[in-house]
């Protein structure tokens, strides 16, 4: 039952990690879009118009020469600032004893890890079931951001 509990927990941990991973690569490691910010004028509506020089923005951002075109190396500097912004996140959140360094104790979530796994078991019997397991990824995927 220990073994099973331990294994469940790691397992559930690979899965925050990798939908973090997921998250990271399709560019919401950064806040969210709001309505306001999109509708430009302020009427109350998003035009199409609206809706693609928010996109342009995102461009110019990433364009660091300004030639209106991404090349191989600004995409590469674009992921490497959101990596190093995303491990700055994780090290302050996950480093409990402020060394510096994540311990596998401190990786695995400790204490967090064992209330994100007993959130996960509705009923509390210390397994997490097929049920348990797909209510939980429907609550996470109800917090993601909509695609822009």
């Amino acid at each position: 039952m220990k073994r099973l509990t331990s294994t469940a927990g790691v397992a559930l941990c690979a899965i925050v990690l990798a939908s973090g991973m997921a998250v990271a690569k399709s560019g919401h490691d950064r806040s969210p879009v709001t309505f306001e910010s999109l509708d430009a004028d302020q009427n109350g509506e998003i035009s199409r118009a609206e809706m693609q020089a928010s996109r342009a923005s995102h461009l110019l951002r990433a364009d660091t020469n300004g030639d209106g075109q991404l090349s191989l190396e600004e995409l590469e500097a674009q992921g490497a600032e959101r990596a190093k912004a995303r491990a700055e996140r994780m090290m302050s959140q996950l480093d409990t004893n402020e060394d510096g360094a994540l311990s596998q104790e401190e990786m695995l979530g400790g204490q967090r890890a064992t209330r994100r796994f007993d959130r996960v078991d509705r009923d509390g019997d210390g397994v997490i079931s097929q049920s348990e397991f797909e209510a939980a990824q429907d609550r996470m995927a109800k917090r993601r951001p909509v695609d822009e």
